[in-house]
């Protein structure tokens, strides 16, 4: 067994042995099918801390030969698998880490040489007798073995585009890093697969793309690989019972990432780290300062301001993932920010709608310590005013509400490029922002006979009465109560009993003094 070639189990073996472990070797099933087929490249990407280089330790430990992994995968899932028995420990592995090798030739040596001459090292002390000894590339060396044995490898890159993120300003690394990948792994024989991980996708340059012949998973389409992207609702409320957490709570704080048919994907490092230490926080925005996201976010592109505070405020936005050039330096328009930010894990897709969010409690938090730093200033001010907003709210103090709600519209209509019901809506959606930590917000609740504007369903064990918000645009408050009344808004809240507060707004553009009027009703429901 080696670093390189053919690595041990023990990086699978810590995590099986952690006291929190999901199994997720469904994914090997997946992979062996992919072998010496068409298919055998896989590049996936996904945002920091969401399994990635776990996941390369799993199919390491799975397919070296540097290993006897039968024990390891014990009881595991890949073990009712067909194919299990076949390929554990067949193969040759080739294990790259690439942030291992751009911190060691930081300033010193040429990257793709060094590792090149790194691992064919390492190639020789099992492979020596049918080299030369004169070999400098590293696809000359497995061709050889392959010509003389036969063997295939299967090669697992992990942080393949550390390159592109950390050396944004230097194309011409990038394309010579681009055409050693594909040198190394494009049309070879001795290739049986190829699992990239990384944040990005493949680079793209102009029209075409270097590693074109790899399949891509990535936050905009997981493809066959949805359910190993995070955690899924399941294995959440199963660590949430053996650990005694709230799991309302838990999709609160993790949940938000929507994939096809799996619209509850959880930030796995945030949930592990909030079952060991039995508390709902920021742990995965943690890993990294907010400066990295308020540099995208302050970016000039016409309209992104706009989207984000419409984010913020619980809403969605249309955006174009297919211009977006996969790395962090060449963007055209607003479309391009988006993706990278989908792509880094601060806004979730919905491939159907084509539509971006911010998936939940984690990441606004994280939104709003950005916007804190200045340049957002109209924006948290409303954010500072919003605990009061809705202290105003549950005493049912109309006055006061209505009030709040024109300081809110003011400030939020400033960066919004348009002015209409949907600038009332984010605008109140922002006020009422403080109340994300007690209630959970649906924006546009289907009733049945309708949409209810903005529902705030309290959090289990927050003893708050629920709020149902109807938005009106120069009609009357009164009016906007009725609604909720006849087309039976309440029903929707299934499940719910107890006190809700029917908030009725009206904004009439023509009274300059007033133009917020409010009224508050109180129900209960059984």
């Amino acid at each position: 067994m080696g670093i390189y070639l053919n690595p041990d189990n023990e990086g699978f073996w810590e995590s099986v042995r952690s006291e929190i472990y999901v199994d997720k070797t469904g994914l090997i099933a997946y992979t062996n099918k992919c072998l010496n087929t068409e298919q055998k490249y896989l590049c996936v990407s996904r945002p920091r801390r969401f399994g990635k280089s776990m996941a390369l330790k799993m199919l390491a430990a799975y397919y070296s030969r540097g290993c006897d992994s039968g024990e390891l995968f014990f009881g595991l899932k890949i073990t009712r698998e067909d194919s299990y028995e076949a390929n554990l420990n067949r193969y040759d592995v080739i294990y790259l880490n690439m942030q291992q090798f751009l911190i060691e030739t930081r300033g010193q040596a040429d990257l793709t040489e060094y590792l090149e001459q790194t691992v064919i090292d390492e190639i020789r002390e099992v492979y020596g007798d049918l080299l030369l000894g004169r070999e400098v590339m590293l696809a000359a060396v497995l061709r050889r073995i392959y010509t003389r044995t036969k063997k295939k490898f299967i090669f697992l890159v992990d942080e393949w585009d550390c390159v592109m993120r950390e050396r944004q300003e230097s194309e011409e690394l990038q394309k010579q890093y681009l055409d050693f990948l594909r040198n190394l792994l494009k049309d070879q024989p001795y290739v049986a697969l190829a699992y990239m991980t990384g944040i990005l996708p493949v680079k793209k340059y102009g029209q075409h793309s270097a590693l074109n012949m790899f399949w891509e998973y990535s936050m905009t389409d997981q493809g066959f690989l949805k359910e190993f992207t995070g955690f899924t609702e399941n294995e959440v409320k199963q660590l949430c019972k053996q650990f005694d957490m709230d799991f309302a709570e838990a999709g609160n704080w993790y949940d938000g990432y929507q994939l096809e048919n799996f619209h509850h994907i959880y930030n796995p490092k945030s949930v592990v780290e909030a079952m060991q230490r039995r508390k709902f926080s920021n742990y995965w925005t943690t890993t990294e300062v907010y400066d990295a996201l308020k540099v995208y976010i302050d970016m000039d592109f016409d309209g992104l301001r706009s989207d984000i505070v419409r984010m913020l405020g619980g809403g969605r936005v249309k955006v174009n993932t297919y211009t977006f050039q996969n790395d962090m330096r060449n963007f055209q328009v607003k479309d391009d920010v988006l993706t990278l930010l989908i792509h880094l894990g601060y806004l979730a897709f919905d491939s159907e709608s084509e539509e971006t969010f911010i998936p939940n409690k984690e990441i606004t938090r994280e939104f709003e310590n950005a916007m804190s730093v200045g340049g957002w200033a109209e924006i948290m001010r409303v954010l500072k005013a919003s605990e009061r907003l809705l202290d105003d709210t549950l005493l049912c103090d109309e006055t006061h509400v209505a009030k709040g709600l024109d300081l809110a519209h003011t400030e939020v209509a400033s960066i919004l490029t348009y002015n209409d019901e949907n600038s009332l809506a984010c605008a109140i959606s922002i006020a009422y922002y403080s109340a994300r930590k007690d209630y959970k917000m649906i924006r546009e609740l289907p009733t049945g006979r309708g949409f209810a504007d903005i529902v705030f369903l309290p959090l289990p064990h927050r003893n708050k009465p629920a709020l149902v918000v109807e938005l009106k645009y120069d009609k009357s408050a009164r009016t906007a109560i009725q609604q909720i009344k006849d087309r039976k808004y309440t029903q929707a809240l299934e499940g719910y009993t107890g006190e809700i507060l029917l908030v009725g707004v009206n904004y009439d553009k023509d009274d300059k003094d007033k133009p917020h009027s409010c009224v508050i009703e109180k129900i209960t429901y059984a």
